[in-house]
Formats: structure tokens, sequence, C-alpha cells
């Protein structure tokens, strides 16, 4: 079978759709050692799927790697995907989560997704799969629950 080529280094249009959009996993160079990988995403953006207006998040991405790691630029582009589509705070979080996990097959992975405020509400939504191996570090997330002008 034919391995497909990878995102990295090639001109790719963003995804229509993060269900067009492909997640590139890479072989994990330190696959017999544990440890943390981070992505934030302090502008991520798609839309209300009732009104159509935009809703933005910043996410933090944790996981611990077995044999894959997430290619970045591949992440990326599904992230951008979300752009021109609907979706629920809580249906776009957990929906990212589980697309990483099925891409790599992580032995741990958490995503934070704290959204902005819509009709002066946020809403943080928190998702994880599989259990963080001993002597891991897992750090917090490094973002401040939204405060307003108080």
């Amino acid at each position: 079978m034919a391995r497909r080529k990878l995102q990295l280094g090639n001109a790719v249009k963003l995804p229509a759709s993060p269900e067009e959009a492909v997640l590139d996993a890479v072989p994990n160079p330190h696959a017999s050692e544990d440890y943390l990988v981070r992505f934030t995403a302090p502008e991520f953006t798609t839309l209300c799927p009732i009104t159509g207006q935009p809703d933005f998040a910043h996410f933090v991405l944790d996981y611990v790697p077995g044999k894959s790691l997430v290619e970045s630029k591949s992440l990326k582009l599904f992230l951008g995907s979300f752009r021109n589509v609907g979706g629920f705070h809580e249906d776009c979080t957990v929906k990212i989560g589980k697309r990483v996990r099925d891409a790599i097959r992580p032995k741990f992975i958490r995503i934070a997704g704290y959204w902005y405020p819509r009709g002066g509400m946020p809403i943080d939504v928190f998702w994880q799969w599989g259990k963080l191996p001993s002597g891991v570090w897992l750090p917090e997330t490094g973002v401040a629950t939204y405060r307003g002008r108080g």
C-alpha cells in the first residue's frame, strides 16, 4: 500500500470542513520515553451553528505520545477548517480531542477549550482520554478563567 504524502513541505489549501481535514501522524523518535507534548491555539474560530456569528476560543492540547506524533502543520489546517462551519463549543472541543486521539493513539490526551463569552457567558470545555503515565508532569493549562473587567 502506498503511503500518503505528508502535508508538511507542500502547498495545501485550507480544508473546507473538519471532516475533509487530514491529521498527519509521524513516527515518535522517542517512543520508549514518556513525555508530554503541548499545542496551544489561542486564536481558534468557528461559527455559532444557530446564528452564524463567529465564536472564538483558546485551546490547550496536551498529549503523551505512543508510537506517533501529530504533525503540526496538519493540526493547524485541521483547526483552521472549523472557521467556516458551525459547531457548539462542546462539540468542537470534544471533536478535536477525539480526532487527534484517533490519528495518533496517544497514551494520554487532554484538551482544554476556553471559549470567549457568548451572550455574556464564557463556556470552558475539558475532555481527556487515557491514563497519564506515572512520572509525567502535566502542567496547568496556563489560561486564566474569564474575569471580564472585574
